[in-house]
């Protein structure tokens, strides 16, 4: 984690290693903080659909199921912009499950 930190510090807008910052927080049961990273991530590059799943997972997890819906839905768009269809399918798979729940 301290070496993600050091990356991160070293390059702020680097995407990918504050994903994988926000998902050692996670595993570590730091939600915020990962809810934070994540947000950060979407707010950097909207195309980054990883971070559209796993903050909706988290938001899932923390009863905000609007906002978990939302997500997927936001993840799912730039998914199908991307051309990136195994993500679409994740995405529109956790988003019905949800959503039927």
């Amino acid at each position: 984690m301290e070496k993600l930190k050091e990356y991160l510090a070293a390059d702020p807008g680097d995407s990918f290693i504050r994903h994988a910052l926000a998902m050692e927080y996670l595993s570590r049961g730091d939600y915020a903080t990962a809810r934070r990273l994540l947000e950060e991530v979407l707010a950097l590059d909207p195309g980054a659909v990883g971070s559209y799943y796993q903050l909706a997972k988290l938001l899932q997890q923390a009863g905000e199921t609007a906002e978990a819906l939302r997500c997927y839905e936001k993840g799912m768009a730039a998914a199908r912009a991307a051309g990136e269809t195994r993500a679409f399918n994740e995405l529109r798979t956790a988003y019905e499950d949800l959503a039927d729940s």
